[in-house]
């Protein structure tokens, strides 16, 4: 089997993971902020968030990756494929010392696709906080509290790039109503594979 491509500067990539033979990556509410934090200390250096939900087994991203890549405190410029990969062993770390377990708990490599048009991204935004509603943990996606929906939506301090998203939707009313018209048959060609 061979590597996946690492991580371009300057793309626009949908990320995604699960735990080890579907595992549950989350077993707590702590468990959602903490990874967020590990999130933000390991991948905005290199990355643009645009999109993000949390589930209780796997995850979805959608992020850019810079242009330019800062400099690690000990020298080297921090390669984003490198950064995803500390983030992943970071939280296995703390997940297995917190529940008194060992090995792997995400699948490796982690699945990442380029996105490469507009339309792409549209319903990639739509489809990542649909998620929950589709795997059944709430009847409304809008309800889902680890997704980046709501962020979106408010305005208050937020590490999502919120203002060029909403700028995709033509505006918050176009955002709400996009994410209500999006059907399953047309995303599915442009997601690989999903997890319940």
């Amino acid at each position: 089997m061979s590597s996946p491509e690492p991580l371009k500067r300057g793309e626009y990539y949908h990320i995604y993971n699960r735990g080890i033979n579907g595992e549950p990556l989350f077993r707590e509410e702590r468990n959602y902020p903490y990874f967020l934090k590990l999130y933000a200390k390991y991948i905005e250096p290199v990355a643009e968030t645009y999109a993000y939900c949390l589930l209780s087994n796997h995850f979805h991203l959608l992020v850019r990756i810079k242009e330019i890549g800062p400099v690690s405190e000990t020298g080297p410029i921090l390669k984003p494929s490198r950064q995803f990969n500390n983030l992943f062993i970071a939280y296995a770390k703390a997940f297995n010392k917190a529940y008194q377990r060992t090995g792997g708990l995400f699948e490796s490599p982690f699945k990442r696709k380029r996105v490469d048009n507009d339309r792409y991204f549209t319903y990639l935004v739509a489809y990542i906080h649909r998620n929950p509603q589709k795997h059944g943990f709430v009847d409304a996606f809008h309800e889902w509290p680890y997704s980046s929906y709501e962020a979106i939506l408010l305005d208050q301090p937020s590490r999502i790039q919120r203002a060029i998203v909403l700028d995709w939707f033509a505006g918050r009313n176009g955002f709400e109503e996009a994410h209500l018209q999006v059907h399953e048959a047309v995303i599915a060609p442009l997601i690989e594979d999903d997890w319940t």
